[in-house]
């Protein structure tokens, strides 16, 4: 019988791919790596805050990535050079985050922890955190699910249809910093990209459907939690660099299997 802290574990990585999985593929085909990066970064400042004003560390993970996913959004929309602009916006929020970390000794103490994710330290009123907001992101991209399609394939179009292409965008960057918020936990702040898009990716060489990307990138990204836990338990290796490692391999793995089906 697994231990209690491998199962919260666990269900804490699933919780977490069930939103992550179709976000991902949006992530994907938009072309927002940098977007996920600038706002997972900003989680980082997130923490601080919260911690130096006395809030929950979830609420000020979510309100900072919030602000930083709005800021990206309306930025790169005014500038051509959006990739300049979020390149920029993903570093400077970890160097802000990083100094504003400098000021509570607590955390200093155990930066990795929000680098990195500590997943198996995971409570009963983490897992209902992680699972709650997952379960609200992927209401919301349930709820838009063909608007945000119609977006994402053309802006014209959506206009044309009637659709409100910016309004789509913000109900991407809302998801977007409530899955951050939720992943910090597991993966940390630098690897929660890696969540978004490495399973997306990976599913694009098996599905032929857009809904069948989405649900390929939540089982990958499941199989890549077990995966990760299982070789961080066996080999002594840090549970989310190992989930993500995990996650790479399968990616690879999928490269080869596109060529052989070409």
């Amino acid at each position: 019988m697994p231990d209690t802290f491998l199962i919260h574990a666990a269900l804490a990585g699933i919780g977490l791919m069930i939103a992550a999985g179709p976000l991902g593929a949006f992530v994907v085909w938009r072309r927002m790596a940098y977007m996920g990066d600038a706002t997972a970064h900003a989680a980082l400042l997130g923490v601080a805050l919260a911690l130096l004003s006395d809030l929950p560390v979830a609420l000020g993970t979510a309100l900072v990535a919030l602000v930083m996913a709005a800021l990206v959004t309306l930025l790169s929309s005014r500038d051509r050079s959006g990739d300049t602009i979020l390149g920029v916006l993903a570093h400077s929020a970890l160097a802000v985050g990083l100094v504003a970390v400098s000021f509570a000794p607590e955390v200093r103490s155990d930066l990795s922890s929000f680098l990195f994710g500590d997943i198996l330290t995971v409570t009963v009123a983490d897992l209902l955190w992680i699972w709650g907001g997952s379960a609200v992101v992927f209401a919301l991209l349930v709820w838009r699910w063909n608007p945000l399609l119609t977006a994402t394939v053309n802006e014209e179009l959506a206009q044309a249809a009637g659709l409100d292409p910016r309004r789509e965008r913000l109900v991407l960057t809302v998801a977007l910093a409530l899955v951050v918020a939720v992943a910090i936990k597991i993966v940390g702040a630098l690897l929660i990209s890696a969540m978004l898009i490495v399973p997306a990716a990976a599913a694009r060489s098996f599905a032929r459907t857009p809904e069948a990307m989405a649900a390929m990138a939540v089982l990958i990204g499941c199989v890549a939690v077990l995966a990760g836990l299982w070789g961080s338990l066996t080999f002594d290796t840090p549970a989310g660099p190992s989930i993500v490692v995990a996650a790479a391999a399968i990616f690879a793995a999928s490269l080869g299997f596109r060529q052989r089906a070409r």
